[in-house]
């Protein structure tokens, strides 16, 4: 099994190290990922400037590394239009620093390097640890391990990935894993004003995640009662259920 490895929090980033070791027991491993972190940069590409690739060698290891100075989408797709001579069988984003729930999955740049490889028409999965503050990724390696397998075995329908949450707490209060749909995560922004040395104004952004109480069955709920979070996600965002009362509105061209 030839497995691609990215993330947004840096090429460097522990997760994507556990990450690293976990997939070296079950496959090939090759990691394309950020130079630096990434956080937040959704699924924007760079086009305004060229991208460059540093190989990185890791010890007692025969995985090879690409250090790229793009975004976590960047990284996907110069990996698989450019660096790789070989397709990857799944392709593996995180694991995450910090949990990527409900709306969380717009902005994630984690999420999005799983996005590209649903787009060239690769499973994958993106792993994300529920915490900001505790950096123990043993379990989370773990349950990648176990998804990756079933994904390469039973397969995913066309542009669908996992999103996957693993609660930051000892496996022994771990509930189980749950099959979840995304909930409602918005945050109160709070933008403070600043003066630059020449004067200028500018502002820092700084949010606060506000949970929309609701349905049980979300990823949000499932991580508050510690259960792991397996959560499809697919790109077509279109409105199915629009189009038709769109259409009853006779829509033209006023000329």
């Amino acid at each position: 099994m030839k497995i691609l490895l990215s993330n947004d929090d840096g090429i460097n980033a522990a997760g994507i190290q556990a990450l690293r070791e976990a997939m070296e027991t079950i496959g090939e491993v090759v990691i394309v990922a950020p130079d630096r972190p990434k956080s937040a940069s959704g699924h924007g590409i760079t086009v305004h400037k060229p991208l460059r690739v540093d190989e990185i060698r890791y010890s007692n290891s025969s995985t090879k590394g690409y250090a790229v100075n793009g975004t976590p989408s960047d990284c996907v797709k110069l990996a698989l239009e450019g660096l790789l001579t070989k397709r990857p069988d799944i392709v593996v984003s995180g694991i995450n620093f910090g949990p990527n729930l409900g709306t969380d999955v717009l902005y994630s740049g984690t999420v999005s390097a799983a996005l590209e490889g649903v787009i060239h028409g690769i499973p994958s999965i993106a792993v994300s640890l529920a915490s900001y503050e505790k950096e123990d990724y043993t379990l989370a390696a773990r349950t990648a391990i176990q998804i990756v397998k079933a994904v390469v075995e039973k397969g995913l329908p066309d542009e669908t990935l996992l999103n996957i949450n693993v609660p930051a707490v000892p496996e022994k209060e771990i509930k189980g894993i749950t099959v979840t749909k995304l909930g409602k995560r918005i945050y109160k922004n709070t933008f403070e004003k600043r003066k630059d040395p020449r004067g200028r104004d500018y502002y820092w952004m700084a949010g606060e995640a506000v949970d929309l109480a609701g349905d049980p069955d979300t990823d949000i709920n499932a991580v508050k009662r510690n259960e792991i979070s397996v959560t499809p996600i697919v790109f077509d965002i279109t409105n199915y259920q629009l189009i038709k009362k769109l259409q009853e509105w006779n829509l033209s061209l006023e000329r």
